[in-house]
């Protein structure tokens, strides 16, 4: 295998005589990657900056026309010009007013109360034993004494027919030994004992005799019966729940007031009692004060009565109770909305040659939609009901109806 030497051919020799030799190439320009040429990047840059100046203008007219007016000096609708800017100082805010005058104000309280019978028991045997009979009709009246049911009692007749004859035997006793005391054949002390004997049986029979009556339980009071829980032939302990009575003609209906009118409550006095049921308004009376005040709610507790003639409240309810303390008197009361609350206390907005001005009061007795007004106002005075977030003292307002 032979090796051939690769040979190279000579440079061309130009002659500089007659033809100019070649110029070198400059060398290719090595743009950075990812560089934008300088004209197009300019060209960006210029698009961006107008379309964030274009922004910031819009954002200004549209936010704060008051002051890109007041630079323009009080062109067209310029709020500084005072002649009907939109929420410039010369502006006139539109409100409504309530004018004050002299009304009729009753002290009055609300409170909730619970309707509760006039009578209730519970119906319990004394004893224990078996049920022999029940006489209870269950939800219908009864009268006072009326037999309920009986408890079996065979073992304290026995023992009461028992007693009978030894208190027989005893008096027999006794009066023999009296005749012989008489005739001082026997001691005093003799007969003493005779005679101790007679009164101790006959003490128990009395007592036999009332072991026997709670056999029979009777209704203490005329009421209504209630459900029953057991029936005839049950074997019932002492305590054991039979059934109840109440007396709801008439109710009782309690309630409390706050200490602060323990003053002014008094026997007699109306209430009107809404029951949460059936809605309905009946008219009761004060008839009973507790004493005291309850130490821990610090309030009075007060009992109010109804007749209640046709069941229109039933025990066990609630009710909305409304005392009314006192008669009415004259007194300024204003809409709940107008009194603006304060840190030195309580504050109105009146009109006064159609500008609003701001005037401290002193409140009194107060609800859900007027307050009383003790200091500050007087008959006929307007006082600022509603846009009372929008006014400023000194603001110019237009009364609306």
């Amino acid at each position: 295998m032979s090796l051939e030497t690769p040979t190279t051919a000579a440079p061309k020799n130009w002659d500089t005589t007659t033809t100019p030799a070649p110029t070198a190439a400059p060398p290719p320009a090595d743009p950075t990657p990812g560089t934008p040429p300088k004209r197009k990047r300019g060209w960006l840059g210029w698009l961006i900056a107008a379309v964030v100046i274009a922004g910031m203008t819009w954002a200004k007219i549209t936010y704060f026309p008051s002051n890109t007016a007041g630079k323009e000096g009080g062109g067209k609708g310029g709020a500084s010009t005072g002649r009907g800017g939109k929420g410039g100082p010369g502006a006139k805010v539109p409100v409504q007013v309530y004018v004050v005058a002299a009304t009729k104000l009753s002290d009055e309280v609300s409170s909730t109360g619970s309707i509760i019978a006039d009578e209730s028991v519970t119906i319990q045997s004394e004893i224990a034993g078996k049920i022999t009979s029940l006489n209870i009709r269950e939800g219908q009246p009864v009268r006072k004494g009326q037999l309920l049911f009986t408890i079996n009692a065979a073992d304290v007749q026995a023992q009461l027919r028992k007693q009978e004859y030894n208190i027989k035997l005893y008096q027999d006793q006794e009066r023999r030994e009296r005749t012989l005391l008489e005739k001082e054949y026997i001691s005093r002390q003799e007969y003493e004992q005779s005679n101790n004997a007679l009164l101790t049986a006959q003490a128990d029979l009395q007592a036999l005799r009332v072991n026997l009556a709670k056999a029979y339980v009777r209704a203490p009071f005329d009421g209504i019966l209630g459900l029953r829980n057991t029936s005839v032939g049950a074997y019932v302990s002492p305590g054991t729940t039979i059934t109840t009575l109440s007396r709801v003609k008439p109710v009782k209906i309690d309630f409390n007031v706050p200490s602060r009118f323990a003053q002014s409550v008094r026997v007699g006095d109306v209430v009107l009692v809404t029951d949460e049921a059936t809605t309905r308004k009946i008219k009761a009376k004060v008839y009973a004060i507790n004493p005291q005040i309850d130490p821990v709610s610090r309030t009075l507790p007060v009992r109010a009565i109804y007749a209640n003639k046709n069941m229109e409240l039933r025990p066990g309810g609630f009710a909305k109770v409304n005392l009314e303390l006192g008669e009415p008197a004259e007194a300024l009361q204003i809409p709940t909305e107008a009194v603006v609350p304060v840190a030195s206390g309580y504050t109105v907005y009146t009109v006064k040659k159609g500008k609003a001005t701001m005037q401290p009061v002193n409140i009194g007795v107060r609800s859900n939609q007027v307050i009383q007004i003790t200091k500050g106002l007087a008959v006929g005075d307007t006082v600022i009901r509603t846009g009372i977030l929008q006014v400023k003292p000194g603001d110019r307002v237009t009364i609306q109806k």
